[in-house]
């Protein structure tokens, strides 16, 4: 059963990539690694993108965060196209729209969880006692109120990823781009941490998940199959994690 739109759904997508296609090199060494790819994803929908390795998946997300630039075609981040944008206004709409949740954490091991959390408010110009109140905030509202002086060295793995998690979300973040997030985290965490980024998408962010692992893909609204830089499939998920594997060759 699918869970009720936010009513802002009605509106532009947060997320668009038209025929967007990224080739590294030039000549017989280029690798094509998105062929013409198209993706729409609406605020509080959750997109799973599936696919083996060396299939474009992590440039995807990449290029959708505005962190490198397609060789071709057009991304939209709330209705804005990133080509017509400066370099420095790209990193403007990333710090006040865009949240990332990185495979290994990325978090900075001279600051507390706190301060993590609350540097990107920080750097695009809040108060640091404004930043500071906010990250308080969003890591309470993820369990880890009691944490917020620890370093990341003194965390465990689960705890590391919900400041992550924490991190992205922070501030009026209404996109969050997530890569493998729960890592080599065990199942139970895993699930806590689907939880937590199925709680925002309950509020209104968009968010595209990068993974392997169809047991985490089952969370999502939709599923993006990628193979050779190719979009092949995207489907509902399905009832049992085993039939994610792969796309059926009926679609």
């Amino acid at each position: 059963m699918s869970r009720p739109r936010p009513a802002e759904t009605t509106a532009l997508p947060m997320l668009e990539l038209r025929g967007v296609s990224k080739t590294y090199g030039t000549g017989s060494s280029a690798v094509h690694a998105l062929r013409a790819v198209d993706l729409s994803v609406r605020a509080g929908e959750m997109v799973a993108v599936m696919g083996p390795s060396g299939s474009g998946k992590s440039t995807l997300l990449t290029i959708a965060g505005s962190l490198e630039q397609p060789s071709s075609g057009e991304v939209f981040i709330a209705g804005h196209a990133l080509s017509g944008m400066s370099r420095s206004g790209r990193a403007r709409l990333r710090r006040r729209t865009v949240g990332y949740v990185f495979q290994d954490y990325n978090l900075l091991p001279g600051l507390t969880a706190a301060e993590n959390v609350s540097l990107p408010l920080e750097l695009d110009g809040r108060s640091m006692r404004k930043a500071h109140a906010a990250g308080l905030q969003a890591l309470g509202q993820l369990g880890l109120a009691n944490r917020a002086a620890a370093f990341p060295d003194q965390l465990s793995g689960g705890e590391r990823q919900r400041v992550a998690i924490a991190r992205a979300v922070v501030g009026e973040r209404r996109l969050l781009l997530a890569d493998e997030p729960s890592g080599a985290l065990d199942s139970v965490t895993a699930d806590e941490v689907m939880r937590l980024l199925h709680g925002a998408c309950e509020q209104g962010v968009a968010a595209v998940m990068v993974t392997h692992d169809a047991q985490l893909a089952s969370w999502a609204d939709r599923v993006v199959f990628l193979r050779d830089g190719q979009l092949i499939d995207q489907t509902a998920p399905l009832p049992g994690p085993e039939s994610l594997l792969m796309p059926h060759p009926s679609r």
